[in-house]
């Protein structure tokens, strides 16, 4: 049998060059660095198959990763939940946030809200959520509040309300950041309502705020449209408060 090394290096160019324009290139990688490697006779033909075959699903994966993650607009696509969150001054409940790793609430259609002063470490631990999701190639999408609630009064001025309606009710994850910076008059009320409606039960948003939830009702200018979008939001909504170290400026922590 003719191993890859002993092969014409002619021959693991055509071969490699066969592997692209089938949009293999995983493959035609690892082939070439099998046939530069001067051990590679000493690995079993299985392995090197698998070897091959492990390079392109990684390749293929990594790539539809990118795009999603790209799509996903993150403040920090960096992010993630490392040992930090376990530092006693930042005063988390590091079970439910490990449990919030898993993705099953994004499953189940739950919302999370994440509460606490500025500097908390709140979006960058959304963010992380979100990468999470990502890698189960859930469709996530982070903005702030005020961004979005502006884009749906574009929206309605081109006539495509609905269709923006429609379009942000299939993401899986939504992320509404800086939630109360601002009040909200009845058109954004109702817009708002409109948008947390159409995703409820089904689809899974956090909302991130330097309010505490009891607060929010006062957000509202139209209390109609606050029961409403509160009921939606907060009930069997998962909570989480970030009410310790100042991550951003230790310094300024109590």
């Amino acid at each position: 049998m003719t191993t890859a090394n002993t092969k014409p290096a002619e021959t693991i160019a055509v071969l490699c060059q066969k592997l692209k324009e089938m949009r293999m290139s995983g493959m035609a990688a690892e082939l070439e660095r099998q046939a530069e490697a001067p051990n590679t006779d000493l690995i079993p033909a299985e392995e090197r198959i698998e070897k091959l075959i492990e390079a392109e699903w990684d390749l293929r994966y990594q790539k539809k990763f990118s795009r999603y993650l790209k799509k996903a607009s993150l403040r920090y696509p960096q992010a993630d939940i490392d040992q930090s969150i376990y530092d006693a001054d930042r005063q988390l409940d590091t079970e439910s946030i490990e449990h919030l790793t898993d993705c099953k609430w994004i499953e189940e259609g739950k919302n999370l809200l994440i509460t606490g002063p500025a500097g908390g470490g709140k979006t960058w631990a959304s963010n992380a959520f979100c990468i999470n999701a990502l890698r189960q190639f859930k469709t996530v999408r982070y903005v702030k509040t005020s961004n979005i609630l502006y884009e749906i009064e574009k929206a309605d001025l081109n006539n495509q309300h609905l269709e923006y309606i429609n379009s942000a009710s299939q993401l899986d994850l939504l992320v509404l950041d800086d939630f109360g910076l601002m009040p909200l008059d009845p058109n954004m009320c109702r817009n708002l309502f409109e948008l947390i409606d159409a995703r409820e039960g089904r689809k899974s948003t956090i909302v991130i705020s330097q309010l505490p939830v009891k607060d929010w009702f006062s957000i509202f200018k139209d209390n109609t449209y606050a029961d409403a979008c509160l009921d939606r939001l907060v009930s069997k909504a998962y909570r989480l408060e970030f009410n310790g170290k100042n991550m951003r400026n230790p310094n300024l922590s109590k």
